[in-house]
């Protein structure tokens, strides 16, 4: 296990994580570290605890829309892919009927030649 020294709202904080993992971690400690400065910016010298309390709901408030928009995707292809899937099976059925009417066409040409030669 690794461990990785990351800085939020100006403190330090040393955190575990997966090994080749460090880089990611070291990732999202920037961006909670803007989230705070950015609120910061916006709401002034509030407490330190505050801003990252803040900025964990509104990351939370994020994850919580993506979740949402995530199952509403998966809905929507899973709805694309039955009628996909209904499309392809009434496919298959016009292409049997298409062949069903092409050898019927056939039979009739062979029986209408016979007869024009006479054999019929």
């Amino acid at each position: 296990m690794a461990t990785v020294s990351v800085t939020i709202a100006g403190r330090v904080y040393r955190m575990a994580c997966a090994d080749g993992e460090e880089a990611h971690l070291e990732e999202l400690a920037r961006a909670v570290d803007g989230k705070v400065d950015e609120l910061r910016g916006s709401f002034g010298e509030i407490g330190d605890q505050r801003l990252v309390v803040m900025a964990a709901v509104t990351f939370a408030d994020e994850g919580s829309e993506l979740k949402a928009r995530i199952a509403k995707l998966e809905a929507e292809v899973a709805s694309l892919k039955s009628t996909t899937d209904q499309a392809e099976t009434q496919q298959d059925d016009w292409s049997r009927e298409v062949a069903r009417a092409l050898g019927e066409m056939g039979a009739r040409i062979e029986r209408v030649t016979q007869v024009l030669n006479g054999r019929g």
